[in-house]
């Protein structure tokens, strides 16, 4: 992959992973009754991005560029704004810390995507047969007249 190309991806990757951990963040307080639909959304949401980059593209380094700015939008707006807005709220005494949450859950998908390891490069084993030759399909057998 030539230069100009892997830097256009870097750039999609932060911006998407940015607007990724942007929504995540504003959306994963939404709850339906006691079901935390929001979080449930954005860590779907997170982790369908960072898979199809994975998928997509041979490096494994955009996937980490996605991450590493969906992260880093959680944290920008996780804290206190400059007009003391706050977008996570701590959790009451007693309430479920579903900011914490989502905060620990999003790192943890980031790290699970990101580290999963190639299985394309996995060979595939074929079966062995009881005399110790390798059994043959079909299509692989030779005829000899």
């Amino acid at each position: 992959m030539r230069w100009p190309t892997r830097i256009l991806l870097a750039v999609f990757a932060v911006v998407t992973g940015g607007i990724f951990g942007i929504a995540g963040t504003i959306a994963h307080a939404f709850r339906w009754g006691v079901l935390p639909v929001g979080l449930i959304l954005a860590l779907l949401g997170c982790a369908a991005l960072l898979i199809g980059l994975r998928l997509l593209i041979e490096s494994r380094w955009i996937t980490w560029i996605a991450g590493l700015a969906l992260l880093g939008a959680v944290l920008l707006f996780s804290g206190t704004g400059p007009g003391g807005s706050v977008v996570v709220p701590q959790a009451a005494e007693g309430e479920f810390p579903i900011g914490v949450v989502w905060t620990y859950a999003a790192t943890g998908v980031v790290l699970l995507i990101g580290a999963w390891p190639d299985v394309s490069r996995f060979r595939t084993l074929t079966p062995v047969s009881q005399s110790g030759a390798e059994d043959e399909s079909p299509e692989t057998r030779r005829i000899d007249a």
